[in-house]
């Protein structure tokens, strides 16, 4: 029995030993230290507090040596020599808190044991062991050490404090004096809880500010799958229209007559070509999709639109588009350049969304400007731009999620293209996309992609 209590004892002595040598190296690496710990400038009044604790710093030199020098009997230099130790911590304080304050604290002892040795000879009191200046020129420091320190490290720094003064306080064959040391830690104690509580409100709101920040990061980015997810589902539908195509086809093929004439020839080129539309679709949409995968609730579109069984529009309904525009107050002038010619399905409904985004666009943040919408068929593409003119008033709050362009330049890096936003003259905003028939190989949602948008708007579409 008095074996295992032995056992037990030395267990719990040896975990108490190993937790008070923890907590006197985290101690000793707070405290024992001369990093450099600026002190954050203000936004508004950059260098103000550098200024003030400066000032103050020169009143306690000039003051502390007069004090000392007058009224504590020590002599002139000495008197500038402690005094100046004592200002001296409170400008190292603002870039470096932890040997400040060790210089502080070295100077306060020994201002205290050379003073002692004058207490009496004068019959009047004398404030000891702090002196006027030096409570001030402490407050300071420890105020700058506990904006920049752990909480544990300033009440450790403290702790050493009070311990020191109740030292110096308590010894004996001092005469004449006026104790500082309650008034001193009581004022001390107010410091630094103050410059604790600045501390963590400071920290406080820069993990808010992260917060935001990582908050805005993540809205784009689910806005981004949502709006891949719509664009992929609309694309599923023309993939589907080729394939519905396709099985059409290929139930009237074996019905022909068994020598194959030349309607059965063109009827399979057909087919073939529909295939190889249908794969090129469904190319893009994988490439798309191939960085990012939505989860199972983000497969419908922005405003939880699931409504996936609708056509898709084309170029052919950009008439009624403009239309709708027209019908709400605002002039819109249409011109196509070129030789108009069907398009790729995956072209027409992209130069189409585009066109709606940039009208919207326009009615939202242009009141009263006239919009030009103009196409332009090439060899090898085409080319959407709309340009709005300048404003008549002022843009109302916008609503919107504001990622219009971003959606924009999904539908033209899909397609391999390149599109352009910018302010236009006196005020206006100009979009313009290339849209090419053939996109090249490493188009699809990847890296290489030459599709940039820019977003002079800031971020309001």
């Amino acid at each position: 029995m008095s074996r295992l209590g032995r056992v037990t004892d030395t267990g719990v002595g040896r975990a108490l030993r190993a937790r008070v040598r923890g907590w006197l190296r985290v101690l000793r690496e707070d405290l024992w230290a001369a990093r450099a710990d600026p002190l954050p400038p203000s936004a508004w009044l950059r260098w103000l507090p550098h200024g003030v604790v400066c000032l103050a710093a020169f009143g306690v030199t000039v003051g502390g040596t007069g004090d000392m020098n007058d009224n504590g009997h020590l002599g002139s230099s000495l008197a500038f020599l402690i005094a100046g130790a004592q200002g001296g911590a409170m400008v190292l304080g603002l870039w470096r808190p932890v040997p400040a304050w060790w210089l502080s604290m070295g100077a306060f002892v020994v201002g205290a044991v050379a003073v002692r040795g004058r207490l009496g000879f004068d019959p009047e009191t004398y404030t000891w062991p702090w002196t006027a200046a030096g409570i001030i020129a402490e407050l300071f420091v420890l105020l700058l050490l506990a904006l920049r320190v752990p909480t544990r490290a300033a009440i450790a720094a403290l702790a050493v404090t009070a311990l020191l003064t109740y030292v110096l306080d308590g010894l004996p064959d001092a005469e004449r004096y006026d104790t500082t040391g309650v008034l001193a830690l009581s004022l001390f104690a107010v410091v630094v809880v103050v410059g604790t509580a600045l501390r963590g409100r400071r920290e406080a709101r820069a993990q808010l500010v992260e917060q935001t920040t990582l908050t805005a990061e993540e809205r784009t980015r689910r806005t981004l799958l949502e709006e891949r997810s719509r664009i992929a589902r609309e694309l599923h539908d023309v993939v589907a229209h080729h394939m519905s195509v396709i099985s059409i086809q290929a139930q009237v093929a074996p019905h022909l007559v068994e020598n194959p004439p030349d309607e059965l020839k063109e009827n399979l080129a057909g087919i073939r070509q529909n295939a190889l539309e249908a794969l090129t679709e469904l190319r893009r949409v994988l490439g798309v999709l191939r960085s990012e995968h939505p989860g199972p609730g983000e497969s419908a579109g922005p405003g939880g639109d699931t409504a996936g069984h609708a056509p898709q529009p084309t170029l052919d309904r950009l008439d009624a588009l403009v239309e709708n525009t027209r019908a709400a107050g605002r002039e819109v002038i249409t011109e196509i350049n070129g030789e108009r010619r069907p398009l790729p399905p995956g072209v027409e409904l992209s130069a189409y969304r585009i066109v709606q985004e940039a009208l919207s666009n326009v009615l939202r943040h242009a009141p009263g400007a006239r919009a030009t919408v103009r196409l332009t068929y090439q060899p090898d593409g085409l080319e959407v731009e709309v340009v709005n003119g300048r404003p008549t008033g002022p843009a109302p709050p916008s609503t919107g999620a504001g990622h219009g362009l971003l959606g924009m330049r999904e539908r033209v890096a899909m397609l391999g293209g390149t599109m352009t936003a910018h302010p236009w003259h006196w005020d206006g905003f100009k979009v313009t996309a290339f849209l090419p028939d053939t996109p090249p190989a490493d188009a699809p949602g990847t890296a290489r992609s030459t599709a940039h948008t820019t977003d002079p708007r800031g971020g309001t579409t």
